[in-house]
């Protein structure tokens, strides 16, 4: 191979050379430059010859598939080679490498599975994070298992993170690493604010601005969207009205050649529309964009505790998102940027998009950390540890599939560890092996881990998309979304070293595989036969009326929503009720019932909440008691405990100095950790608790406050005060925000009269954000710069008060008039 990286004309190449002397220095480097600057291009091959790496390969990640495929072969394409050869790519069930391969560019889920194949990583010199600024539970995982691996194993790996848009400041100060920097040569982009939009007519509005831009401006046009649903109409709508145009859709799940034709040039010459997911903000280079279009939407999975669910949320972009979309238009000239949202809307961003971990599912983080022998996340270095609340849902998830028993993985676990997917349907197929029924679980897998093949209006019954997946396959049919779905099952098959089933089955069997992946689902019709079932998990949830599995006595059910109350079912299996006699357990169950008054006792024969039988237990173990209380807030705590304002706003001054401090060790106080965590803060004060009236009773800002340290307390006060004194002598209460935003001190104006200088809190590095209040307590004025309040606008204020409110003193110099709390005598000398 013979390939100058500086005969590219990238901006990357002027920061090579000092890319290069750090790392013959350092351990960990951090690359920050900006989008079309050339990192993921250029930095993997002025590297992979270099002295250090003793031979070694480079693994490069990437979030996506679509991205890792690419970015390898660009650079087998600058190198002069075919993709395999010095660079090659491995992403789920797709691997193309050889034993001369220098530059492996991988998925993220495909690193920590070499990490458990030898934690030492042998033969690999360096491990690139690229686009580490998606934060994706996979990146932040195979980094804490490499930092591992580099501090105690390997102190000659090295790491490099690269990326775009990073929050610099908490990244290196975790680190501890060196930061080189490209300035790039991002051309102007202009931005356009279109205004506030309807999030249920994004299609149509997103359809009527690329109309728009497309009769102003030149070039190919590329469109942000949430997710396939609004492309698909999108595209439609697209179709019938801009004659001239191709329409692309671009996202995760459309076949590759599709998304390759999104990416290249028309064969035709004409402009070209992409309709592109949160997939075209990552390393993907759409060659002709000129004009970003962006609704200022995306999808993100968020994981539900109360449901044990994740549930696949539309999200607001946080401001270096919507940034980085915008660059798009500006890579290889001056560009418009198109945002459907307001101005003001913009100022409201959150900065940095959260971080996976704090959102998703922890089951399969909490079984790669056991396999290392890892129980306690806490002792691996995270940039974002993983939620209390969380990482006790996954532990249980565990233990209930068989994969841990006391915390540690077993031998059983193991094998679920082995198997390529979420650890419920590892453990599934596991079963399924024993059952002679390897080949039906391997379809439902898959059929569960892709999109619904039929759709909603197919009902909820799987077992009519396995007959579909199954008539594909014996007819050889080539297209859609059974594509994938196939090659999912074929995988599963293969490991399994099954032969591929196309006959019929009894969906029965179907019901029990499910059963194993998901026994909580485990649903009984309700009384009355109301389409309403009663999961083993204690949730009601309800089929359509009119649905094919309605009227069934039992169904497991693969998969509902997460809403509050009454769940819809999306996806079941009729269920033999035969084959869950090794699941009915006689049980002693102490069991609260908000609705029945608190606490009832009981030894049943049940599945889980499904009561079989009841006989009263009038003396119950007390320890039970308590753990029916603990259970009870975890589901109802929401409502049993006593929120009231002060213990928002405790939440919220923590809430707020772990935003402003990101190093401050303060405890997690959200809501939801607390509820799910609630056995080790609240179990003191459950002992005389009978009944809801009992637990509202509890001062729950006093328990939290004193469930911290007394440092930690005297440290809260000190930089997030519950209150301020203001010059009229008052105590006023300060307002903080969830989310970090300026803290509000909302006061009369009279009690601030002489107040130079706008009043701060950490350590008077937050300034508060003043609401300057009539005497009848009626908003009048809000400013976070009191001194010109008082300089400007305090004379066009006293003007409308001092007619509303002709017994109070407005006095001419605010600067010199005495404070009060009530009213002062107008004829008063200041």
């Amino acid at each position: 191979m013979s390939f100058d990286p500086k005969s590219i004309d990238l901006p990357i190449v002027e920061i090579l050379a000092e890319v290069k002397s750090q790392l013959q220095q350092e351990n960990t480097l951090i690359v920050h430059a900006p989008p079309g600057a050339g990192k993921s291009t250029l930095i993997p091959i002025a590297l992979m010859e270099e002295a250090w790496l003793k031979g070694q390969k480079i693994i490069m990640l990437e979030p996506r598939r679509l991205a890792a495929r690419s970015i390898a072969m660009r650079l087998s394409e600058l190198i002069g080679e075919k993709v395999g050869e010095t660079v090659g790519y491995r992403i789920r069930f797709e691997t193309k490498v050889s034993e001369a391969t220098k530059v492996e560019v991988v998925t993220e889920g495909i690193l920590t599975r070499m990490l458990h194949g030898d934690n030492t990583l042998e033969g690999v010199g360096l491990v690139i994070f690229d686009e580490f600024h998606e934060r994706s539970i996979h990146a932040d995982v195979a980094l804490a298992l490499c930092r591992e691996s580099q501090q105690v194993l390997r102190p000659d790996l090295k790491i490099m993170i690269m990326s775009a848009t990073l929050n610099m400041p908490q990244l290196t100060q975790s680190l501890k690493a060196p930061v080189v920097e490209s300035k790039g040569r991002q051309y102007p982009v202009d931005i356009m604010y279109v205004g506030d939009q309807d999030q249920f007519m994004i299609p149509e509005m997103t359809a009527n601005t690329v109309v728009k831009a497309s009769k102003v401006h030149e070039g190919d046009i590329l469109v942000f969207m949430p997710g396939q649903g609004e492309i698909t109409k999108c595209a439609g709508i697209l179709k019938s009205k801009l004659g001239g145009f191709s329409i692309h859709p671009l996202y995760g799940q459309l076949p590759y050649n599709k998304q390759k034709a999104a990416i290249l040039p028309d064969r035709e010459g004409r402009r070209k529309v992409v309709l592109a997911t949160n997939i075209a903000e990552t390393s993907l280079t759409i060659e002709g964009i000129k004009v970003v279009v962006d609704t200022g939407f995306g999808r993100t999975m968020k994981w539900d505790p109360k449901s044990g669910l994740s549930r696949l949320e539309t999200v607001q972009v946080s401001k270096d998102s919507a940034d980085q979309r915008a660059g798009r238009a500006g890579r290889l000239s001056p560009g418009v940027c198109y945002r459907m949202w307001s101005k003001i809307a913009d100022g409201r961003l959150q900065e940095h998009r959260t971080p996976e971990i704090l959102e998703s599912d922890l089951s399969s983080l909490a079984l790669d950390l056991a396999s290392w022998g890892i129980t306690d996340p806490l002792s691996l270095t995270w940039l974002s540890p993983p939620p209390r609340g969380a990482w006790q849902a996954a532990v249980q998830t565990l233990h209930e599939v068989e994969a841990l028993e006391n915390g540690r993985i077993t031998a059983h676990g193991k094998e679920v560890h082995r198997l390529p997917c979420h650890p419920r349907l590892a453990h599934m197929m596991l079963m399924a092996e024993d059952e002679g029924l390897v080949s039906l679980a391997a379809d439902v897998a898959a059929l569960l881990e892709e999109r619904d093949p039929l759709g909603r209006e197919a009902g909820i019954d799987i077992n009519s998309r396995i007959e579909a997946l199954r008539t594909h396959r014996r007819e050889d049919r080539k297209g859609g979304r059974f594509d994938r779905i196939e090659k999912i099952a074929s995988s599963y098959r293969q490991l399994f070293n099954e032969e591929v089933d196309n006959d019929s089955f009894d969906s029965y069997e179907t019901g029990l595989l499910l059963t194993h992946a998901f026994p909580e689902r485990i649903a009984f019709a309700r009384p009355g036969n109301n389409a309403q079932f009663k999961l083993a998990n204690g949730r009601i949830a309800m089929a359509g009326h009119k649905d094919d599995l309605a009227h069934e006595s039992w169904l497991a059910i693969a998969n509902l929503d997460a809403r509050d109350g009454m769940g819809k079912i999306f996806m079941a299996s009729p269920l033999n009720p035969k084959d869950l006699a090794t699941r009915v357990k006689e049980v002693e169950v102490v069991e609260w019932d908000t609705e029945d008054g608190g606490l009832n006792a009981s030894m049943d024969l049940r599945i889980g909440s499904i009561v079989l039988k009841s006989v009263p237990l009038p003396d119950p173990d007390p320890s039970h008691l308590k753990d029916a209380i603990v259970q009870a807030i975890k589901r109802e705590g929401r409502t049993l405990l006593d929120w009231n304002e002060d213990v928002e706003q405790l939440q919220n001054r923590v809430k707020s100095l772990k935003k402003w401090e990101p190093t401050n060790e303060l405890p997690d106080l959200s809501t939801e950790t607390l509820l799910m965590t609630n056995e080790e803060w609240l179990a003191p004060y459950l002992d005389d608790v009978k009944n809801p009236r009992d637990l509202k009773k509890i001062n729950l800002y006093d328990v939290l406050l004193h469930s911290m340290s007394y440092e930690k307390q005297q440290e809260l006060q000190r930089l997030a005060p519950a209150k301020m004194e203001v010059p009229s002598g008052s105590s006023i209460k300060i307002m903080y925000r969830d989310n970090g935003e300026a803290p509000v001190l909302a006061a009369r104006i009279q009690e601030l009269f002489g107040m130079a200088k706008t009043p701060t809190v950490n350590d008077d590095k937050q300034p508060l954000l003043i609401h300057l209040l009539s005497p009848g307590f009626k908003p009048v004025q809000v400013t976070s710069d009191l001194k010109n309040f008082w300089n400007e606008t305090y004379f066009e204020v006293r003007k409308d008060l001092k007619g509303r409110y002709p017994k109070h003193h407005w006095p001419d110099d605010p600067w010199t008039a005495d404070a009060v709390r009530g009213v002062k005598p107008r004829g008063g000398s200041k």
